[in-house]
């Protein structure tokens, strides 16, 4: 839905229990992100299963939000084919970072898969060892 009112393209994304990383390429002129969020964010609370949502607090309440995701965003614009996969690399191994597998390819709720398929990736990247990134990716 929040692509059909506003286009975009995601070039990577992992979703995460508590947060999501995502690279997105947006039509040109348009730089609009806090509207695309705050569709996605509505949508999927709506469908959003009961047992996923933390307590609301009474600020959430008073606006009716739901307590799922963060109510902020960071976002950043990639400078250049390194930095963008740098970022991608950053957004796939989070998961690993987190402590939550052992590599990106236990993880299904990312587009590392599709990066696989599409050769970019083996399938065994970042188990066999941890991966390293400048101190700035993903901090901005």
């Amino acid at each position: 839905m929040a692509k059909t009112e506003s286009p975009f393209t995601t070039d990577a994304i992992v979703i995460l229990p508590d947060h999501i990383h995502s690279i997105w390429t947006l039509p040109e002129s348009d730089a609009d992100f806090s509207s695309r969020w705050k569709r996605i964010k509505a949508w999927f609370s709506l469908w959003c299963l009961e047992n996923y949502k933390q307590q609301q607090s009474t600020a959430r309440l008073r606006k009716g939000e739901q307590a799922i995701w963060q109510q902020r965003f960071w976002e950043h614009q990639i400078r250049n084919e390194t930095n963008f996969s740098q970022h991608v690399d950053y957004i796939h191994y989070n998961p690993v970072k987190h402590n939550l597998v052992s590599g990106p390819k236990d993880w299904p709720y990312s587009s590392f898969h599709r990066y696989v398929a599409d050769g970019a990736y083996s399938v065994d990247w970042g188990t066999t060892q941890a991966v390293e990134f400048d101190e700035e990716i993903g901090r901005e």
